[in-house]
């Protein structure tokens, strides 16, 4: 008998329509989104804003529900995946709860899914050192860098061990330097986890940076009208350097200008 494996996201005919408020028209976001992204992939949704990108995230978290179309999430409709918590999200802003200690913010998750005190501090424990934070597993949050609140929310994402991130421009509010230090510690970690990624950005290099493909959305209504293959191998700092990284950021920037095919 052959095992199977299912793929991490799988969207066909996904549609997302907003009803309209007062005398407003309803506002179709998304439409005809196709996607697959297998297990351990890391894909990049990149589009202008208001394309629809983080609405496609929410689709897939089932944060919200699509108008049309069908999302998978390890062969599950979303709804289901989510109850089974199988996967851990990540949005701009860290979301820690100040009132608790960076050990129990990460254990959160487990507490609410019934894990005993032992086996949450131990998973802590084990995931603040994944991200370098184990000693300031009693800080409360305040006490913390915005880059390491950051890292903090994505070891509470990955308490549960998913097999698949949500992450909704988790960077986006950092400086340069720290950004680029968090795209190399999420390359890690990932490489670690062999989780799934899907990852909402403004940013080309950090798409090109971060990802396997990089999936180009169109203004809304939004649409895929590209997905570029990344081909950079092993990623390290000087990778951002390398002429392929280069001509990888040409490549997005021409298929978000409609120009690549042409090229």
């Amino acid at each position: 008998m052959t095992e199977t494996t299912n793929n991490a996201v799988e969207l066909t005919g996904v549609g997302k329509t907003f009803a309209a408020r007062g005398k407003g028209s309803a506002t179709v976001a998304l439409t005809g989104v196709d996607l697959t992204v297998a297990p351990g992939e890391f894909v990049s949704l990149i589009g202008p804003s208001g394309c629809g990108k983080s609405t496609l995230l929410r689709i897939v978290g089932d944060l919200i529900e699509p108008s049309e179309g069908e999302a998978l999430v390890n062969g599950k409709p979303a709804r289901q995946a989510r109850l089974d918590q199988d996967y851990g999200i990540a949005f701009q802003q860290a979301g820690l709860l100040e009132w608790r200690t960076v050990r129990a913010n990460v254990e959160l998750p487990l507490a609410l899914g019934g894990s005993d005190k032992t086996a949450r501090r131990g998973r802590a424990d084990e995931l603040l050192a994944l991200v370098g934070l184990e000693e300031f597993a009693d800080h409360r949050p305040s006490q913390l860098s915005g880059g390491m609140q950051q890292r903090v929310a994505i070891a509470r994402a990955l308490a549960r061990r998913p097999a698949l991130l949500l992450m909704d421009e988790p960077f986006g509010a950092l400086d340069e330097m720290t950004r680029e230090r968090m795209q190399a510690e999420l390359i890690r970690i990932c490489a670690e986890t062999g989780a799934a990624v899907v990852f909402v950005t403004h940013s080309i290099p950090e798409a090109v940076f971060l990802s396997g493909r990089v999936v180009v959305m169109s203004p809304r209504p939004g649409r895929i009208t590209d997905v570029v293959e990344i081909g950079l191998g092993a990623r390290d700092e000087d990778v951002r350097e390398a002429e392929a990284f280069f001509a990888a950021v040409t490549d997005v920037r021409e298929a978000l200008r409609g120009r690549r095919a042409a090229a």
